[in-house]
């Protein structure tokens, strides 16, 4: 299969990984120990995705645990509100819980912190994968964050083993989390196991770089990957762009300079862009920029999930902007 095609029509997309609740002070600028009001969102770096994704006209599904409670209750109706397939979104109980991230909405001094202990969503299981029919689905997804530990560990390898044999794209997002990893050394094995089982790597300077051991072979670590098994490695470089290597070629790409709001959110409403991009048939650099400009309007945006485009606004936003910078 051609790189630039391996999403080709891929438009009924399994995403797994983590939804929770986003809480952030308002207004925009406010830090969080002078809050006396707060935005709540949906959030979760798969459960963005899966939303993006919809905005721009692709159907996703979403597999994860939440907890049987007010706030995974929250998440499950905010799925529903976004239009992701949560019938795979198994409730849980006990004393997991279900993820919540205390997020500013500012770029100077910016403060994310994010509440993890016991996280209802590592509580997916093996069982929770073979119990789902993959016969609908045309591409899987997920991000790092659910390799960090078991059972969703197990349970994230064995979706992309059925995956692999059913013929569908395995995309991974590496979103390297340290505050969920036991180990650096367990983080580095683990997340390098699941990039050799990748069709589409997306990763970030600094991510691919824990891979290799070193910063400064994070490069040569993602070409390795794209040469060695992935179809397509992007490697990003925040406002210095991106670089993807794509079968033999190397394709470098810039960003679309915004007035950004917050740091957060850009990885996800990437992701969503350029899968959307590759599904609709676009070329290779053309969905990139894409995902790039979909990063930059959410970085411009309150919110995570409700700062990602729709197709009308990211069309709007490329016709307006007057494009991204050189390379």
């Amino acid at each position: 299969m051609a790189d630039s095609s391996l999403m080709l029509n891929a438009r009924n997309i399994l995403v797994i990984g983590r939804v929770g609740m986003d809480l952030s002070p308002t207004p925009p600028g406010t830090a969080t120990k002078d809050a006396t009001e707060m935005m709540v969102a949906m959030g979760g770096s798969s459960a963005n995705i899966a939303a993006g994704l919809v905005k721009l006209g692709c159907r996703t599904a979403l597999v994860t645990s939440v907890s049987d409670d007010a706030v995974g209750w929250y998440c499950l109706n905010q799925l529903d509100r976004y239009g992701v397939d949560r019938r795979h979104v198994k409730r849980i109980t006990g004393e997991h819980r279900t993820s919540l991230a205390v997020y500013e909405t500012r770029v100077e001094n910016h403060q994310s912190v994010i509440y993890r202990n016991n996280a209802a969503d590592f509580q997916m299981t093996v069982e929770d994968i073979d119990a789902i029919d993959l016969s609908p689905f045309d591409a899987l997804v997920t991000a790092g964050t659910v390799f960090a530990a078991e059972p969703s560990r197990g349970a994230a390898f064995r979706a992309f083993e059925r995956a692999r044999d059913a013929g569908m794209p395995v995309i991974f997002d590496v979103d390297y989390r340290p505050y969920s990893w036991p180990s650096a050394e367990v983080a580095a094995d683990v997340l390098s196991r699941a990039g050799a089982m990748a069709d589409i790597i997306v990763g970030n300077d600094e991510e691919f770089g824990f891979m290799a051991g070193a910063y400064d072979q994070g490069l040569g670590k993602a070409r390795a990957l794209a040469h060695e098994n992935a179809a397509i490695v992007v490697y990003k470089m925040g406002h210095k762009g991106a670089v993807t290597f794509a079968g033999e070629a190397e394709i470098s790409t810039g960003i679309f300079p915004v007035e950004a709001l917050k740091p957060t959110g850009a990885g996800d409403s990437f992701m969503a862009g350029f899968l959307a991009g590759l599904a609709e048939g676009r070329d290779m650099k053309d969905a990139i920029l894409r995902g790039s400009a979909c990063a930059s309007i959410v970085v411009s945006k309150p919110g995570c999930a409700p700062a990602m485009p729709d197709t009308a606004t990211l069309e709007a936003f490329l016709k307006t902007h007057p494009g991204p910078t050189e390379t």
